[in-house]
């Protein structure tokens, strides 16, 4: 991590107050050497990987240097996937919270039209979208692109091999001459070369390889879980994991006060730690934890960044950090001195491409672990139930209560063992021992390539079809990622391509798709088709 800081790199007030808010202190080393020069107005074309932190390398800048006054879009960010375009608009929402007025808009294939359409007639500062969606706009005439003034192109290299050249390129083509652009690409094939010659003239290169590394003695791994369920799964998590102390990673402030409330509500001790801690405060927490009397500790990455607690057995990362620099710093808070750790990391379905940067640049592998289930949550409470009785034995007050017991015995006739019963209900003081078994269903988990079913598309050689085009059509009107592509046979007048199976909303989405302008009638394929469609017989000649 660089030893420079936000406040000097000249982003304005507005969002440097922003960053603030949700934990951020260094810039990583994309963000330090690209920030300057998009503040300054230069093209630039970055070499980085998922996961580097270019979001804000770009998206910062870029904010800095609005005008909120205007109405029509002022920025444009092009993204090869609805999931990226989202999490890239996510990231510029979250980095203008204290922009009064500044509007974001995503613009993406599955969605409907009416949303984007009313947005733009409201007016909005950014649009972040995929390339087919922002060319049908185009189309429509509803999109005005004559005032943008900055345009991202975020891996360039999938759009590219997506089969999006050419709507990037006409795409580009729509914008001013005059405007700053800014190009990222995890590789830098001749194409990407071009583009950049002919749109960022002159422009700076910024290479970054990540070469971060985890502990070997921190065992990594994940929890699929949809987002209602996190809470759930935490209380969970830390109820059947063997743990000394845990630190809890979040993104906001907010985010560590309201958890830690919600964590010692349901028995755990518990506090938050951010960056409006004072410092006497954080140093009693600190001390706390490491002296035990303090159990988790709900953080954000700044707050808890040089926290040295030997105590600290597991790290969780409730939310996924969004680049890999900031996942080592995390779980580096536990497996101190040599000892060994625990790292859960929290994975949304619409994360996995997080992980699989996270995999990738750390060059370690993330082992999946299953929802603890009711039965493992009562296991446990019931054997730390029959540990703490054996404790208790060796109590003083052990022969006292023997001898009440007794005389309450003989008394009211009731058997030992009810009275023990009775005893051990009043120690729960209310609450139950065992989970009520009402699990809701397992959160919806993204498919293997193994478990797919093959479709039908109205597409084929006569209609100049590639594989590229078909990924790029699919991914982008339909949600998919380019790893949930099996096989793709393109014949003369049709192509079958292998997906998981879709659901009806997601059909729905894929209703309009068209390739090269023809309908692509997406369909699960039955075998071999008629001749003519169903209901049309060929006419005789008389």
């Amino acid at each position: 991590m660089t030893d420079q800081t936000f406040e000097q790199l000249g982003l304005a007030d507005g969002v440097l107050a922003a960053l603030r808010d949700v934990g951020y202190e260094s810039p990583s080393p994309i963000q330090a050497r690209t920030i300057p020069h998009l503040l300054g107005g230069e093209h630039v074309v970055g070499l980085a990987q998922t996961g580097t932190g270019k979001t804000a390398a770009f998206a910062l800048p870029i904010l800095s240097r609005l005008d909120i006054a205007q109405r029509t879009p002022q920025a444009l960010v092009l993204a090869p996937t609805r999931e990226l375009a989202l999490q890239v608009s996510e990231a510029f929402e979250r980095y203008a919270a204290q922009l009064p007025g500044l509007h974001v808009l995503p613009v993406y294939g599955g969605q409907g039209y009416g949303v984007q359409l009313s947005a733009l007639r409201r007016g909005v500062h950014v649009v972040v979208g995929t390339p087919g969606r922002v060319m049908d706009h185009l189309d429509k005439g509803t999109l005005d692109l004559s005032e943008v003034r900055h345009v991202v192109l975020d891996e360039a290299d999938e759009m590219l091999n997506m089969g999006f050249a050419e709507d990037v390129e006409r795409i580009l083509s729509a914008t001013p001459e005059h405007k700053q652009v800014a190009l990222f690409s995890a590789t830098m094939p001749p194409a990407i070369r071009r583009i950049a010659k002919t749109h960022a003239p002159g422009a700076v290169e910024v290479t970054v390889k990540n070469r971060t590394r985890t502990a070997e003695n921190v065992r990594q791994r994940y929890l699929f879980v949809a987002w209602p369920r996190k809470l759930d799964a935490l209380t969970r998590v830390l109820e059947v994991e063997s743990f000394e102390a845990a630190i809890v990673f979040v993104r906001t402030k907010q985010a560590t006060e309201e958890l830690a409330e919600k964590l010692r509500a349901r028995g755990f001790s518990a506090a938050a730690l951010n960056g409006d801690v004072v410092q006497a405060q954080r140093e009693r927490t600190v001390e706390a934890l490491r002296r035990g009397d303090l159990d988790v500790l709900v953080a954000t990455d700044v707050a808890a960044r040089g926290l040295d607690v030997e105590r600290v057995s597991h790290v969780v990362n409730l939310d996924l950090p969004t680049d890999t620099e900031s996942y080592v710093h995390r779980i580096g808070r536990t497996g101190r001195a040599g000892r060994s750790g625990d790292a859960i990391s929290f994975v949304t379905p619409r994360e996995k491409h997080l992980l699989r940067a996270i995999e990738k640049a750390t060059q370690a592998t993330l082992v999946e672990m299953p929802m603890p289930s009711v039965e493992d949550v009562n296991a446990t409470r019931v054997a730390r139930f029959s540990e703490a009785i054996t404790a208790a034995l060796d109590d003083e007050q052990i022969p006292l209560f023997r001898e009440l017991v007794a005389s309450y015995e003989a008394q009211h006739d009731v058997p030992a063992a009810d009275i023990a019963a009775a005893v051990a209900v009043l120690a729960q003081d209310g609450a139950p021992l065992l989970l009520a078994d009402d699990e809701p269903p397992p959160p919806p988990r993204p498919r293997e390539r193994g478990d797919q079913i093959r479709y039908r598309i109205a597409v084929g050689r006569k209609n100049r079809v590639e594989p590229r085009q078909i990924v790029g059509a699919l991914a982008n009107e339909g949600g998919l990622r380019r790893g949930d592509f099996g096989k793709i046979d393109i014949k003369p007048g049709f192509s079958l391509v292998e997906l998981p199976e879709l659901s009806a909303e997601t059909l729905r989405r894929l209703a309009d798709t068209r390739i090269g302008g023809v309908p692509i009638d997406i369909r699960p394929d039955r075998g071999p088709a008629p001749s003519r469609r169903a209901g049309h017989k060929k006419p005789r000649h008389k």
